[in-house]
Order: structure tokens, then C-alpha cells, then sequence
């Protein structure tokens, strides 16, 4: 099973995925390191966003499975904020054909809280704007991503290992 851990920037998927795999034979899979592989092979287009390449969208569910078959762990924990839902869609329609079941789990936070997390990062402070300019983005791609969801975790008022023990939980 792959655990896709989604939603805004900076909402805390990356730590919520270390609390995860922190004492569990789970493996991270980071779909991020499939497009740095596509990207740096099609140099020569124009694009912004590694995620907007069909190439992309078709080859994380196959490296996800061959991964997935060769390591054998129970869960693979994806992390990767996708907020187009035709990229999306794309994504599971490969994870089906790969006979590889996805679990989604959208983590959301507080707009308030959210602000000021993103503002306090020490771990990532160049990232500091981009994250803030990409949260409209999350906020209309909100509707389908909860409706798309397996899961809905509310990480305002929550440790990582909070969130943690609810995925775990509702997914043993």
C-alpha cells in the first residue's frame, strides 16, 4: 500500500511522514526524486512545474510499484502536495494499473496556524515565499482534494506524532 500524504505547503506532510516511518519497516517513497529524473532529461522544454509533464504523472505509480515489489515493505509513504486534480487523477489511474492501492491522506491546518508555521520555519527558510504564494492554489484545489480523500487530518492543534498515531490508527 502506498500512504500519499497531501496537502498545502508547509502543512507538515514531510515531518508527519518521518513521525511515521520513525521505529516501522514503512520505506518513504518521494515522488519529488521521479521528477528531478523527467525534468533533468527535458531540459530543452518550457515548463514550470515537473508535475505538469504526462511523464511525470506516468512514471511515479511504475517506479512506485517496481519499488514496492522489490523492498516488500508493508507501506510506502509518498509525500508530494498535488493540487491539480487531472494530475491527480492521472496518478491513480496508474497506481490501478500497477494493482498498487493508494491511501490519501490530506493534512490541513488552520489558515492562521498554517501562516505562522510557514513563517517560523528555520529548516526551510528560502522556502519561506514560495509556500505562502502557493496557498490560494490550495485553497481552490481544497473542495476536490477532501472529497478525494481517504483521510482528513487536522494538524492545527496537533504534534507530528499526533498525526501520526491518527493515520496509523485509522489504517491498520
Amino acid at each position: 500500500m502506498i500512504l500519499w500524504l497531501n496537502g498545502t505547503f508547509g502543512v507538515g506532510k514531510t515531518t508527519t511522514a518521518n513521525a511515521l516511518l520513525e521505529g516501522s519497516d514503512w520505506r518513504m517513497f518521494d515522488p519529488e526524486h521521479v521528477g528531478y529524473l523527467v525534468a533533468g532529461n527535458l531540459r530543452d522544454l518550457d515548463f514550470d512545474d515537473f508535475q505538469d509533464l504526462e511523464p511525470w504523472r506516468a512514471l511515479v505509480p511504475v517506479v512506485a510499484a517496481e519499488l514496492f515489489r522489490f523492498s516488500k515493505p508493508p507501506v510506502m509513504v509518498a509525500v508530494q502536495s498535488v493540487l491539480m486534480q487531472d494530475h491527480w487523477n492521472a496518478l491513480m489511474a496508474g497506481f490501478t494499473a500497477q494493482e498498487l492501492p493508494v491511501r490519501h491522506v490530506v493534512l490541513d491546518c488552520e489558515a492562521e496556524e498554517l501562516r505562522r508555521r510557514i513563517e517560523a520555519d528555520q529548516d526551510e527558510p528560502d522556502a519561506r515565499q514560495w509556500r505562502l504564494d502557493h496557498l490560494d492554489a490550495y485553497e481552490s484545489a481544497r473542495p476536490w482534494l477532501t472529497a478525494a480523500a481517504d483521510l482528513i487530518v487536522d494538524t492545527t492543534d496537533r504534534s507530528p506524532q499526533e498525526v501520526a498515531q491518527s493515520i496509523v490508527a485509522t489504517f491498520r
